[in-house]
């Protein structure tokens, strides 16, 4: 079983009426798909992103058993006045639904929340659950702040009291110290790095030990930096027993390694050599799999590269469906014993 827990979906449509600072999705001559229009975004958007039937056409062409989908980041403008990013957020929640229903087992929908306004995205949460979807997606930054900001504690806090999960999607910052090239690459690295490492440093990673989170594209470069943010806490090379007279800035709270053990991070990195060090240093029960599609292509077969490492049964397992179950919440009882 392998489930894609990295894929995106678009509304079809806006209401009329909507405010004129929203989507549109307009038709495209000759063509069933359809170009989203949005600010200086200008995006041509397969049926595959809208409709459920295609969508399910398509996993079974790429050996896909079920999709997480969560809105396309574009959608997450948090520049939005704060009344129109909640109506936007609760149309794209009803279209992640409705699509969901189409096929609960093989589309599990991932809504939005208007995170420029922190105490209107907690309060959404509710809402969210009761659609019956799983969870939010986020991005990396609100704004240019981190999420790690103690502004959205309350926010993972409520996430967590509900058991909802949350993914937090890379996205550009403006830095002025790269050309604008760079910001689909270099800066979505920097991006992922910088989210992971808020939280763990910002205190949300120890005040939400239950919460479920994960990452796109693995955080980023988080993984490189990790074992030199473990020597400065304890004052160890490779995990070996702590050395405080080593330690730069020693701490009596759980090691950064540790807290990044917590999260969950997607394993598209394009290279086996990069998922192999993610096994051996956070492990292959942290790993999910993930594609970007339909906003980009699947490998095929799906996951080739992480099959190609030839994991042992238990780690495919992990890394195939067993860690998505588990960042879910839907681990059947003979998983979770595992």
């Amino acid at each position: 079983m392998i489930i894609d827990a990295h894929a995106h979906f678009l509304p079809g449509g806006y209401p009329e009426g909507s405010p004129e600072c929203f989507p549109s999705m307009e038709p495209i001559d000759g063509s069933t798909n359809r170009l989203l229009v949005f600010g200086a975004t200008k995006f041509p958007a397969k049926e595959v992103f809208f409709e459920a039937e295609r969508r399910i056409e398509a996993q079974d062409a790429s050996g896909v058993d079920s999709e997480v989908i969560s809105p396309m980041p574009p959608l997450l403008k948090y520049d939005l006045p704060a009344a129109d990013g909640l109506a936007l957020a609760q149309h794209v929640n009803d279209v992640a639904a409705e699509l969901s229903a189409h096929d609960p087992e093989r589309l599990i929908g991932l809504g939005m929340v208007p995170m420029q306004d922190p105490d209107a995205a907690a309060t959404e949460l509710a809402a969210v659950k009761q659609r019956g979807l799983a969870g939010v997606e986020i991005a990396s930054n609100i704004l240019g702040s981190s999420i790690g900001d103690p502004k959205f504690l309350p926010f993972f806090q409520e996430a967590e009291r509900l058991g909802l999960s949350i993914f937090v999607h890379a996205m550009p910052a403006p830095i002025d110290r790269l050309p604008n090239s760079a910001m689909g690459t270099y800066v979505v690295g920097i991006e992922g790095m910088y989210s992971a490492a808020s939280l763990m440093l910002g205190g949300t990673a120890a005040a939400c030990p239950d919460l479920r989170i994960s990452f796109s594209h693995a955080a980023g470069g988080l993984a490189m930096m990790l074992p030199r943010a473990n020597y400065f806490w304890g004052g160890s090379w490779n995990e070996e027993p702590v050395n405080l007279e080593r330690a730069v800035m020693p701490d009596d709270g759980p090691s950064p390694l540790e807290l990044a053990r917590r999260f969950y991070y997607d394993s598209m990195v394009f290279d086996a050599r990069a998922i192999r060090y993610l096994v051996d240093l956070l492990g292959a029960d942290r790993l999910l799999v993930g594609s970007d599609f339909p906003a980009m292509l699947r490998e095929e077969p799906i996951a080739r590269t992480a099959r190609s490492l030839e994991l042992e049964p238990e780690q495919w397992e992990d890394l195939s469906h067993r860690n998505a179950m588990r960042w879910l919440g839907r681990v059947p009882a003979e998983v979770a014993a595992v």
